[in-house]
């Protein structure tokens, strides 16, 4: 068996039996995976699209699954007569066990990859590919397109249109070079069986493409276009949709790796504080990028104009005690001499509504406010918060709510009641379990990072 595929992470979580039923469970449910049909004329750079496409989705796991490896093996007649074998016709392969493969792939189970020996025209019998459920699925072969019911499994579908003559002389490299093929064998196959199965099969399938890419590989604009739209639709979290103003920074291995790391019971207090503050400064960074500017030039040592931006001057941050104030050095460290006031709250059970201290500004009606505190659970201290600043005088819109680590019924519970302030958080997590305990979560954030845990 070949090492199982698919080795870049996921940002999606399994449910867990611990969470409790969620009234967003639609909207929190692990995306399902997107599926790419790539096809066009034999050697027309499908693969290399592929490639590229794959490249660039460093941070999201993807698997590529070819036709070719449906082929069916060739009878003892038929290996008798191979010269005389079209390979390029929608016979030629197993398209039931290619429909049965992309299905299971997308209800997020493990398969098994037939491996075609292109020498012997036939499956091995002993070995195969596992391929492992992804976030993207990349179906290629000259033929996808054929079957309606393959093509309805498609998210996206890709033509490569590459000119006749670059397409013959690839082929004739590729078959003689990898497939132990002779250049007359090659070309008399071309003429016999590809280029009339590419006119009456793979040609017409071409208006079945959302996306037709000339010259394959080499159109870069193209490749790039195709998997910023890929991005956004793998990126938003379903209730982002909901809420536009709930705002998730792109995960990366860095940020999926630090998170593994502060989530697990095992750490030392020194690294979950080390790692804890580097995720903080990501969520301070992105934050701070939703604050207005305006535009400002500059004159460079080199005297040049440079026009840039200038940053707001106007803000303030505000941490909920006592976890907010873990976050109170990455601010610091990002805003040179920025005000920072605090406000405590009880939290008896979920209600989190009693408050004890205040601190503020007061100018704070003239600043925009980042409000730090890094659990967003069931809200309802959040909105305590929120409400009290807005008492001060300071502009819903004005208010940007950084997190860590956010549960669904506490954006919810923020979103619907303030539409116009933003949060910022690194990831959504599953649910709230009975206790109103974030899972997968982290646990008590303020006693595992000021060390007063037991």
């Amino acid at each position: 068996m070949e090492k199982a595929s698919g080795p870049h992470f996921s940002g999606f979580h399994s449910p867990t039996a611990t969470a409790s039923s969620s009234p967003f469970s639609d909207a929190n449910a692990p995306n399902p995976p997107f599926v790419i049909g790539v096809s066009g004329g034999t050697a027309s750079g499908k693969t290399t699209v592929c490639d590229m496409i794959i490249q660039q989705l460093h941070d999201h796991r993807v698997v590529l699954v070819n036709q070719d490896s449906f082929y069916r093996g060739l009878t003892a007649e038929e290996l008798k007569r191979v010269h005389e074998y079209n390979f390029d016709h929608p016979d030629a392969f197993d398209t039931e066990q290619l429909l049965d493969c992309v299905l299971m792939l997308k209800s997020g189970q493990s398969v098994q990859v037939p491996i075609y020996d292109f020498k012997h025209h036939q499956r091995s019998s002993d070995s195969f590919r596992q391929v492992n459920a992804s976030d993207v699925i990349i179906l290629e072969g000259i033929l996808v397109f054929h079957d309606q019911r393959v093509r309805n499994l498609m998210n996206m579908k890709i033509f490569v249109d590459t000119d006749a003559d670059v397409r013959l002389s690839r082929r004739i490299k590729r078959d003689t070079v990898d497939r132990g093929r002779d250049v007359s064998s090659v070309l008399e196959q071309y003429a016999k069986f590809v280029k009339p199965a590419f006119d009456d099969f793979v040609l017409p399938s071409k208006k079945y493409a959302d996306v037709i890419i000339p010259r394959g590989g080499d159109n870069h604009v193209a490749i790039d276009l195709i998997v910023q739209h890929i991005y956004t639709k793998l990126g938003q979290h379903g209730i982002c949709k909901i809420y536009p103003n709930a705002n998730v920074i792109q995960s990366t291995f860095q940020i999926r790796g630090m998170h593994t790391l502060i989530r697990d019971q095992e750490i030392s207090k020194h690294d979950f504080v080390f790692y804890s503050d580097r995720l903080i400064r990501l969520v301070v960074e992105h934050g701070l990028g939703h604050l207005p500017f305006i535009e400002k030039q500059v004159i460079t040592p080199t005297g040049s104009i440079y026009t840039g931006v200038d940053f707001c001057k106007k803000l303030c941050g505000v941490s909920i005690v006592r976890s907010g104030e873990s976050m109170e050095n990455a601010l610091r460290a990002c805003c040179k001499g920025i005000k920072i006031g605090k406000i405590l709250i009880h939290r008896d059970g979920d209600d989190g509504k009693q408050l004890i201290y205040e601190k503020l500004p007061k100018d704070i009606s003239e600043r925009h406010v980042l409000l730090l505190d890094p659990v967003l659970a069931t809200g309802n201290s959040a909105n305590h918060a929120i409400e009290l600043l807005i008492q001060k005088g300071v502009p819903e819109s004005h208010i940007i709510f950084l997190n860590l680590v956010s549960a669904p019924e506490g954006i919810h519970c923020v979103c619907k009641r303030f539409p116009s302030l933003k949060i910022v958080t690194s990831e959504i997590d599953i649910a709230l379990n009975g206790e109103f305990r974030v899972v997968p979560g982290m646990g008590e954030f303020g006693d595992r990072y000021f060390g007063t845990d037991d």
